[in-house]
């Protein structure tokens, strides 16, 4: 449902900022903070929402949704996606359901059988808060939202193989590309992770939950099916595992949207294929890393940045006791406020990126 386009001032629960009303025939998107989980709010053109994920357990991300549906002028979730099963993408959806009707819901199935992370017990409630309002999507299903196409693109470790849009080319990056040893992944539900293509217009963004670097070779080589995007959220959070090449440089993002942590993602090695991707205008991320020190974007594309003497003292530390590394972990305290990374896209693919911290925007106008 919209409301009247006018600025709300969020002051709830860790957010802060200026956060602009839906307004006119837009898409728009918010990219919450989960502190280095996920949760993404897209609201189509008609007020249809979809919800991707829904962060952690707990107070802290579940208000911080709460308050962003506010904000967003959503009272009903039409949508809700679940990437895969793991606890920093549904930790909060039972809490959400609970405050929010939900229309319909949508996930890969069974989770994988070697992944030693996923509750049983959240299966179990998922099953019965989802039952007869869930689909288990395939790769090419479509979801049906007023003004906008999302097709499928991954789900359950199989992938698409029919072209989409601009897709069909062969991929030159999947020869620079090798595949890993993810034999030893205790979390292997990464893998299956349900991730789709979303176009309004000539906009174009891709969400992928945590599919891992093998994965994505098995999506985009030896034929890019998906073609170029204007908008990607990093693959996992920014972790090592995932952004291959062979995906990173065939979607050729004008901007990238890294969903880090402090020490979780925003791995160097993340960094360094996304700032050699052709086409890239900007990277904004949730968090300053403190595994990429210099490599982190400029503070006003950061929506959240530690205190000058932290992050004095990580560029400063002797190389391994910074925090630098893969950073699959946490350990650092939840940033209080929290700020989230915005779009707003128009259907001619002319998009706005707002960061909600310092209200710091730029236009991206439409590719010739």
């Amino acid at each position: 449902m919209r409301v009247a386009p006018v600025l709300v001032l969020c002051l709830f629960g860790g957010i802060v900022g200026l956060v602009a009303q839906p307004s006119g025939k837009t898409l728009d998107i918010y990219f919450v903070d989960t502190e280095g989980g996920q949760s993404t709010l897209y609201v189509g053109p008609s007020g249809e929402s979809l919800l991707v994920d829904t962060g952690n357990a707990g107070e802290r991300d579940l208000t911080r949704i709460l308050e962003t549906l506010q904000a967003a002028g959503v009272r009903r979730i039409d949508h809700l996606w679940s990437t895969h099963y793991h606890g920093d993408h549904v930790g909060a959806l039972l809490a959400v359901a609970k405050q929010v009707p939900i229309g319909h819901f949508y996930d890969h199935g069974a989770p994988h059988p070697n992944d030693r992370i996923v509750s049983k017990a959240f299966l179990t409630s998922y099953e019965e808060v989802s039952r007869g309002k869930r689909t288990i999507v395939k790769p090419g299903d479509k979801l049906r939202i007023a003004g906008l196409d999302v097709t499928t693109v991954a789900s359950a470790n199989r992938y698409i193989r029919s072209n989409v849009g601009g897709g069909g080319r062969p991929n030159a990056a999947c020869a620079e590309t090798q595949q890993k040893d993810e034999t030893s992944y205790i979390d292997a539900d990464n893998g299956e992770s349900a991730g789709f293509l979303m176009t309004y217009g000539r906009f174009r963004t891709v969400n992928l939950g945590d599919l891992t670097w093998n994965g994505e070779i098995d999506l985009m080589c030896p034929t890019n099916r998906i073609g170029a995007v204007d908008v990607y959220l990093t693959s996992h959070h920014g972790l090592e595992r995932s952004g291959s090449p062979a995906l990173v440089h065939a979607l050729q993002p004008r901007v990238a949207v890294m969903n880090n942590g402090t020490r979780k993602g925003g791995a160097a090695d993340a960094f360094r294929v996304l700032h050699s991707s052709p086409g890239l205008e900007d990277l904004w991320q949730l968090h300053w890393s403190h595994n990429a020190g210099l490599d982190n974007a400029p503070a006003t594309f950061v929506a959240n940045v530690d205190d000058q003497a932290v992050v004095a003292g990580v560029l400063t530390a002797p190389a391994g006791q910074g925090g630098r590394g893969g950073g699959l972990g946490g350990g650092a305290a939840a940033h209080t406020p929290a700020h989230m990374i915005t779009v707003r896209a128009q259907a001619d693919g002319t998009f706005t990126v707002t960061n909600t911290r310092t209200s710091f925007r730029k236009t991206y106008r439409s590719r010739e």
